[in-house]
């Protein structure tokens, strides 16, 4: 197999080449950990959110939560925090409602015009 084409060094102000996936030069290779990490720790994707989530599917019977108090039966396709993250909600069982794909962008969207709004 080939080698890789060289690229310049991910680091602003080095003007050496690497042939590393992770971008930077034999120099800056300490800079890669953090790139590498991507959104590790950010508390979803991985077994605990799976589990969390296949609980709270379980819990509101695989069925738009939104929907139900409309007075419809859509099948669910996700799960969302009621109150935002990023408004102070926490990711606990009482917070999450599953969600039909339509009602989630629709209150993703929403929740992303509120932020906008504040600043964020």
């Amino acid at each position: 197999m080939p080698a890789r084409t060289p690229t310049p060094c991910r680091d602003k102000l080095c003007r050496r080449t690497t042939r590393h996936a992770h971008g930077y030069c034999d120099e800056h290779a300490d800079q890669a950990k953090a790139w590498t990490r991507g959104r590790a720790g950010r508390g979803r994707g991985g077994r605990a959110w799976r589990r969390i989530r296949d609980a709270v599917m379980v819990r509101d019977r695989y069925l738009c939560q939104e929907c139900k108090r409309k007075g419809m039966v859509t099948p669910a396709a996700a799960v969302d925090h009621i109150k935002p993250e990023a408004e102070g909600g926490r990711t606990v069982d009482a917070n999450l409602e599953a969600l039909c794909g339509p009602c989630h962008a629709v209150k993703t969207q929403a929740e992303a015009l509120r932020a906008r709004q504040r600043g964020d």
